[in-house]
């Protein structure tokens, strides 16, 4: 990963075929998330994330969302055989992380 994206506005930045992409789950993107999830809710996918219960696809639904989100328009397909920096692992923290940071809660909140 790379800085640069805001995390308190839900930015987490990652390095794709050698270049920086800042995605964002915005509130269109969560929505392309649940269609592209078929089955649970947001919920249930937080819950795997948490639990370390996630799966490729998870990771890859969360990406694809996140980088809609920031302004992309590619496919999932286009990520097939695409350079991830930090492979799998750091595409999954990536997801993680994007994930977390947007449903949290402003210091202070709640």
């Amino acid at each position: 990963m790379v800085g640069g994206a805001n995390p308190w506005s839900g930015e987490v930045a990652l390095v794709i075929g050698g270049e920086r992409h800042v995605l964002k789950l915005t509130l269109g993107a969560l929505a392309e998330l649940e269609e592209a999830l078929e089955t649970g809710s947001l919920v249930e996918l937080v819950e795997r994330f948490e639990g370390g219960a996630f799966s490729n696809r998870d990771v890859l639904a969360l990406i694809v969302a996140g980088l809609r989100g920031g302004g992309w328009q590619g496919r999932a397909g286009d990520l097939v055989s695409a350079e991830i920096e930090g492979g799998p692992v750091g595409a999954a923290r990536a997801a993680a992380e994007l994930l977390a940071r947007a449903f949290m809660l402003p210091e202070g909140a709640g």
